[in-house]
């Protein structure tokens, strides 16, 4: 999540994200810090099962996730808007039959209509009110039936939370909830377990997600190599039939 992206004013295209953008190593340390105990996967099973399926993960930076959907998907397509990332995702997954990567953005993915039955998008572009061509575009994709699974970060959930909002001050929470509730959106919200290798891995995450100022407030209220992270995953199905 870059700390840029909830800027009221959007420019056309593709919003950058300084976190991975920048300083993929350590975006590829927090990947693996996050969610230790897979609990938002084991929801998205629930609310968006992939078993089968074909898939379009909306940002996909560098692949990380890609593996997980393709182990039980039919097929698998990551968009990534940035040259760099999108070199390093087809990378990760040379040796995956199933899964493609592509260069777009969510409000223009290169796909057919009616192409997949799941569409994953996770702290990537979706962040309430702006959003709304990228959530039409992945109606345009979604077979009938299909779901858009939005999965962000939950700023009402400290500690990673608070600081959050100490950075984005302008950010509401309730507003970006309002916005989902309104485009027909269900709301689930998870509780996770961040876990690092060791103090230096958890500081340089968080020197990449915050400003300087919170990232070392956040380093001294983190005793330990763990921390708790609240996510909201917003889900809403395309229609399965005509609209009478």
């Amino acid at each position: 999540m870059s700390r840029d992206r909830f800027s009221r004013v959007r420019a056309r295209g593709p919003i950058p994200s300084p976190n991975i953008w920048h300083w993929p190593d350590i975006y590829e340390v927090e990947n693996r810090a996050q969610d230790v105990d897979g609990v938002i996967f084991d929801a998205l099973a629930e609310v968006a099962d992939w078993g089968g399926r074909d898939v379009v993960d909306v940002g996909c930076g560098a692949g990380f996730h890609l593996p997980r959907f393709a182990a039980r998907a039919r097929s698998v397509v990551g968009v990534e808007p940035h040259p760099p990332l999108v070199a390093a995702a087809r990378s990760r997954v040379a040796g995956l039959a199933s899964v493609s990567v592509l260069r777009g953005s969510a409000e223009a993915l290169p796909l057919p209509d009616a192409a997949v039955d799941v569409v994953h998008a996770r702290t990537a572009y979706f962040f309430g009110p702006g959003c709304g061509p990228g959530i039409l575009e992945a109606m345009r994709v979604l077979r009938p039936g299909g779901v858009l699974a939005v999965v962000d970060l939950d700023a009402t959930v400290a500690p990673y939370g608070t600081w959050m909002r100490a950075d984005l001050p302008h950010y509401d929470p309730a507003v970006v909830e309002s916005f989902f509730d309104a485009q027909g959106f269900a709301l689930r919200r998870v509780r996770t377990r961040w876990e690092f290798s060791d103090r230096a891995a958890l500081r340089s995450v968080l020197g990449i997600e915050f400003s300087e100022r919170t990232a070392e407030r956040a380093f001294r209220e983190t005793p330990g190599l763990g921390l708790e992270v609240g996510y909201r995953i917003h889900v809403r199905s395309a229609p399965s039939g005509l609209l009478l």
